[in-house]
């Protein structure tokens, strides 16, 4: 009986740490700009974010307005089409995505720093 209960704290154990890697990789954005031909600007609400993948300061050149800690978006053929300027969504880095989409190459200025992500619901 031991070893029975042994085994399963083992697995219960591999299990959580799993559960709790998950969620440390899990980050809150916040779509701040929605600009033209899938030129997204993308702020990062959480304060434990790799700091070196992000802007911390960037001032967009044509509204003037600034912004801290953002991206832009480098996965565009599939970010929700119901996440609009202003709205808050979960996302995890990476994207392993590789289907085509066409997008315009109109110029909306942008952070130079640009990340793939997928949105998690």
């Amino acid at each position: 009986m031991n070893k029975l209960n042994l085994g399963l704290f083992i697995l219960l154990s591999i299990c959580c740490s799993k559960e709790q890697e998950k969620v440390e990789n899990l980050y809150l954005g916040k779509l701040v700009k929605q600009g033209i031909c899938m030129n997204y600007v993308i702020e990062v609400l959480d304060d434990d974010f790799p700091p070196e993948l992000i802007e911390r300061i960037w001032v967009d050149e044509f509204s003037k307005i600034e912004y801290q800690n953002v991206f832009s978006l480098e996965s565009v053929c599939d970010f929700p089409d119901t996440v609009k300027e202003g709205d808050s969504f979960k996302f995890i880095l990476g994207n392993t995505n590789t289907d085509f989409c066409a997008v315009c190459e109109a110029y909306t200025p942008v952070p130079n720093k640009r990340l793939k992500i997928t949105v998690v619901d």
